[in-house]
C-alpha cells in the first residue's frame, strides 16, 4: 500500500508544519499550493490519502474534493481550515472526507486519523 499523503494548502508555512508532522510518522508527502498544481501532477492517481484546506484562490477544498469523487478517487480526505463554518463542514463530511480539523489542530488526531484509516 502507498504511504503518500499529499498535502494540498495554499499556506507554506503550514504546508512546511504538515510535511515536518506527517513525515515523522512515517509517511512520504508531496505538497502543493493549489488544487490545479496538484491534479496537474497526477499524485491524485497514486495518493493513499490527502490533507487539504477549504479556502484555496481558484478552486477551493471542497470544489477539489468532489472533483476526486467524480473521478473515482477513493483515497480518505482530511479538509483543514482556520474557519469553522458549519455548512462546509456538512459538505466535506457528505462528500465522504473522514475528519474535518479546525486550525490549529491537535496533531495526533490528524495523524491518528491517517493511521485508522489507511490501516496501519
Amino acid at each position: 500500500m502507498s504511504k503518500l499523503i499529499a498535502i494540498i494548502d495554499d499556506n507554506d508555512a503550514v504546508q512546511d508544519s504538515l510535511r515536518d508532522l506527517v513525515e515523522s510518522a512515517g509517511f512520504e508527502v508531496r505538497c502543493f499550493g493549489s488544487a490545479k498544481s496538484f491534479l496537474d501532477s497526477g499524485t491524485h492517481r497514486e495518493a493513499a490519502a490527502f490533507i487539504i484546506d477549504i479556502r484555496m484562490p481558484t478552486m477551493s477544498g471542497l470544489q477539489l474534493q468532489a472533483r476526486l469523487k467524480d473521478e473515482g478517487c477513493n483515497a480518505p480526505v482530511v479538509v483543514i481550515t482556520a474557519f469553522d463554518d458549519v455548512a462546509a463542514r456538512t459538505q466535506a463530511m457528505r462528500q465522504g472526507a473522514v475528519e474535518f480539523l479546525v486550525k490549529p489542530f491537535d496533531h495526533q488526531l490528524l495523524l491518528k486519523t491517517l493511521r485508522t484509516n489507511l490501516g496501519m
